[in-house]
């Protein structure tokens, strides 16, 4: 859970206009995925992620109200034969959109480098999972501990079981 120290937030963090660019960066990576398989955008690179590149997939999800079909590059973290996401979005006060949508509709599938399509059932962690995986997913990509004091929510911890 975050200690409330939004105020060590970056600037900028939580404007609209960063959203927006964080949409589009997504799009972007996602199109490259779908379109090499998986050879590019498969890696994030980005903040503890330079130095120790994590895995990425993509994974889709059906908006709660809408029922469009959504796809969002994710870290994720293997569990023997399930995959842990974390609701982490960059530490800003609200879950991103894609949690509730999995929680509405947890049967969805994600992408995996060369692996192709996989379909899984999400479900949020129980607090014993949780406290089991969090110290691995900060292990995984440190800045999720630094997203957690960033913000007063516990974030989520989903695991996506092979169905």
């Amino acid at each position: 859970m975050g200690l409330g120290l939004p105020e060590d937030r970056p600037d900028g963090l939580d404007s609209p206009v960063t959203a927006r660019i964080i949409k589009h960066m997504a799009r972007a990576q996602v199109r490259v995925f779908r379109l090499t398989n998986g050879r590019i955008g498969s890696r994030w690179r980005i903040g503890a992620g330079f130095r120790k590149p994590v895995p990425t997939l993509l994974l889709d999800h059906v908006g709660r109200r809408s029922g469009r079909t959504f796809t969002t590059p994710l870290l994720y973290l293997e569990d023997g034969p399930d995959l842990v996401v974390v609701a982490s979005q960059g530490g800003l006060p609200k879950n991103p959109q894609w949690y509730p949508n999995l929680v509405a509709h947890p049967d969805t599938t994600v992408r995996l480098r060369g692996e192709g399509v996989r379909r899984v059932r999400a479900r949020t962690a129980t607090p014993d999972e949780r406290a089991e995986l969090w110290p691995r997913l900060v292990e995984l990509y440190a800045d999720f501990a630094k997203y957690a004091r960033w913000t007063d929510r516990e974030i989520p911890v989903v695991v996506l079981e092979p169905r």
